[in-house]
């Protein structure tokens, strides 16, 4: 592709994710469906570009000032991800000067917002909780998010399947916590080596293998995934309880559950129930009540510890958007707490960094069911001999009764789970 007709095509796909009418990788899927000629890299190069402008949205908007042409244009090339004179190519003499006065302006030299790129009731929030702390996150999530692969442990090793990506050429090293993981170098693509096709794999974020590990699922129990939308910890689930006993996938989206049932098929699992509930009271739901051994309830949230991966996120949230969803959570929580029997486990889990949907909920979870006792989730983990368990792990008296991992500090999305246990 010329590097004009590239430019262009990154200008127009930049000024599509700025409008925030739907999700950013809704977007660029789409765009690629309508210009179905383009090659791999070039495809790489438009996707990259589009997030690079929406991680740094706020510096680049600033810098796009001080230039002249179409805004989309300017954001496109600040952002543009690709060989640096390929850009240059498609360059006017007006523009060439422009970004070379961009290049020059040093880091120390910009103003807080322009460093950290977030909007002002996000930066708040995460300030208090994690003081110094803050600039690393803010960095690490200017970044693209590793590929991390669970394997299926009812089909094969962890071992195995590492030395049969190599064979493939694709390189990867055990995750640090999950038992299950590796960490992919690369974006390969997957799909169409028979380790991914005979279900051997799935790609699976290591924070959210840990949050099937934690439900600690058993061969034989009753076990409900209450929001499992595509079921990527469904199929954890499953091979943990080695595909005996009963697995619901509870979902108030059929649609998301579709997506499930091609994953399902090449698991090798026969366990799983999907169930498409009306809402978080279903008949469906009252039925259960009392007779579940093992919960795991992985909210509707923000999403906002998925940044890296979804850049657009704390453009299209707000603070208004997160007060309905903890009200959102709190009633879910409530609903799937009804279905654990006596001695059975409850978890709640997210993938968000804000306190108010994680630590918040579960303190008023807790403070409103005496009969559910809080669990230590670092002591849960260093009995599933997890490393460095301690690290995952905060608040509470002891220290460690929440899992809370950060993008900075576990090279994971940020996750949060609290566990409980019915007297």
């Amino acid at each position: 592709m010329h590097p004009n007709a590239l430019l262009d095509a990154c200008s127009e796909l930049v000024k599509r994710t700025l409008t925030f009418e739907h999700p950013a990788d809704a977007v660029v899927s789409r765009f690629f469906r309508e210009n179905r000629g383009l090659g791999q890299r070039e495809r790489a190069a438009l996707a990259e570009t589009a997030y690079t402008v929406l991680r740094k949205k706020l510096l680049f908007e600033s810098l796009a000032r001080s230039g002249s042409g179409p805004r989309e244009r300017r954001l496109a090339i600040l952002g543009y991800h690709g060989p640096r004179d390929f850009l240059k190519a498609a360059l006017n003499d007006q523009e060439l000067a422009w970004l070379a006065q961009c290049d020059a302006v040093k880091p120390e030299e910009l103003m807080e917002s322009h460093r950290h790129n977030m909007p002002a009731w996000l930066v708040e929030p995460l300030k208090a909780q994690l003081g110094d702390g803050f600039w690393p996150l803010a960095q690490s999530m200017e970044e693209g998010a590793p590929l991390d692969l669970r394997v299926n442990a009812l089909k094969d090793k962890r071992a195995d399947v590492q030395k049969e990506l190599l064979k493939a050429g694709i390189r990867s090293v055990p995750t640090p916590f999950s038992p299950w993981g590796l960490r992919v170098e690369g974006k390969p693509a997957l799909t169409r080596y028979d380790v991914f096709m005979r279900g051997a794999i799935e790609v699976q974020d290591e924070g959210s293998q840990l949050l099937a590990l934690l439900l600690d699922a058993k061969r034989g129990e009753m076990v409900v995934d209450f929001c499992a939308g595509a079921g990527g910890k469904t199929l954890a689930l499953g091979a943990s309880m080695r595909s005996t006993g009963r697995l619901y996938a509870f979902d108030v989206s059929g649609h998301r559950l579709e997506a499930l049932k091609p994953r399902l098929a090449r698991s090798g699992l026969s366990n799983v129930h999907p169930a498409a509930i009306a809402h978080e009271r279903d008949e469906r739901v009252k039925r259960l009540s009392g007779k579940i051994d093992r919960v795991l309830v992985d909210a509707p949230c923000s999403g906002l510890g998925t940044l890296r991966r979804n850049p657009d996120l704390k453009w299209r949230q707000s603070e208004e958007a997160i007060a309905e969803l903890t009200v959102k959570q709190t009633s879910i929580l409530d609903s799937a707490a009804r279905l654990v029997k006596s001695g059975g486990r409850l978890v709640y889990a997210t993938c968000s960094i804000l306190p108010e949907e994680n630590e918040a909920i579960a303190e008023a979870f807790s403070a409103a069911h005496p009969d559910f006792v809080p669990v230590d989730a670092a002591e849960l983990l260093e009995q599933l001999k997890v490393a460095a368990s301690a690290s995952l792990c905060s608040g509470g008296e002891t220290g460690g009764r929440y899992l809370r991992m950060w993008p900075h500090l576990h090279q994971t999305d940020g996750f949060f789970a609290a566990v409980w246990v019915r007297k």
